[in-house]
């Protein structure tokens, strides 16, 4: 697992390395942190929470950078546990709910897909692929179609079926916009009636490559619809990994996977010891 870290981190560590000197100081260790798009405000409290010492040890920083990411990841307690998947246009967000289904389909776990993204045609057709490459069932309908009773029917299926897991893709215009507010709460509500509770989880999706700009989008959407987790998608495409420190401690969320590539078997459980062990070695390696 450390080795498919370090293959989505490649940038990230590149960046690290760009700066690194033949000792490691605070100072030099600010300008490497900042290098990989770590908030400045936390790689200042990083240093802050270091020992007094100007040179940096290894195991200090490791113990400080892990305090970034004690969020409990939730375990699917219902059956069908039904995940509402939510974002921006963009950021990857069609692509990793099918990924997430073939991550469960792999694991021996039965899945069906609910298209609720109904705003745009070409998400429907884009999900309606993948559940036909991956032999996954589809509930889907046309362009401009009622969301919500997408979501109904998906969840009804799964429950009649005794499926494991329901995954539903939403629309992806800008969070800001009371339209799309209004959709997610209404699906969110009709979901209940299919099943109490569901869904179980509200996922965000955002893209690795905005960096900390992402902040900004996840505390709007969080604002809209209170969120239970996140999904970094492109993460091997970017320098930016030091983000996820700003994105876990601003939103107080768990991580729960990274996307790493682009084949439907690049997304991966997020494991966060695994993650600042692969910038620490980087950082003295």
């Amino acid at each position: 697992m450390l080795g498919i870290f370090k293959h989505g981190l490649d940038k990230t560590i590149l960046a690290l390395k760009s700066e690194k000197p033949p000792v490691i100081t605070k100072d030099a260790l600010l300008d490497m942190l900042l290098e990989a798009d770590v908030p400045y405000e936390i790689a200042e409290e990083i240093i802050y929470y270091l020992p007094p010492s100007q040179k940096v040890a290894k195991a200090d920083l490791n113990r400080v950078m892990k305090t970034y990411f004690l969020y409990d990841t939730p375990k699917p307690q219902a059956t069908p546990f039904v995940q509402m998947i939510i974002g921006v246009n963009g950021a990857g967000k069609t692509t990793t709910v099918a990924k997430l289904a073939n991550l469960y389909k792999s694991g021996g776990k039965s899945v069906i897909l609910g298209a609720s993204d109904t705003f745009r045609a070409g998400a429907i057709e884009q999900l309606k692929s993948w559940a036909k490459k991956l032999q996954i069932p589809i509930i889907a309908s046309s362009q401009g179609h009622d969301p919500a009773s997408v979501a109904y029917d998906a969840i009804s299926s799964a429950v009649a079926k005794k499926l494991d897991f329901v995954i539903i893709d939403t629309a992806g215009r800008l969070q800001n916009q009371k339209n799309l507010s209004n959709e997610l709460e209404k699906i969110v509500r009709i979901s209940s009636k299919a099943m109490q509770d569901a869904p179980h989880q509200k996922i965000l999706v955002l893209d690795g490559t905005q960096g900390n700009a992402a902040i900004a989008q996840a505390k709007a959407f969080n604002q809209i619809i209170k969120l239970d987790g996140i999904i970094i998608t492109k993460l091997d495409g970017t320098a930016k990994g030091g983000a996820l420190f700003g994105i876990a401690r601003e939103l107080e969320l768990p991580i729960l996977f990274v996307g790493v590539g682009e084949s439907e078997n690049d997304l991966i459980a997020f494991d966060p010891n695994e993650f600042v062990d692969t910038i620490t070695e980087a950082i003295f390696s």
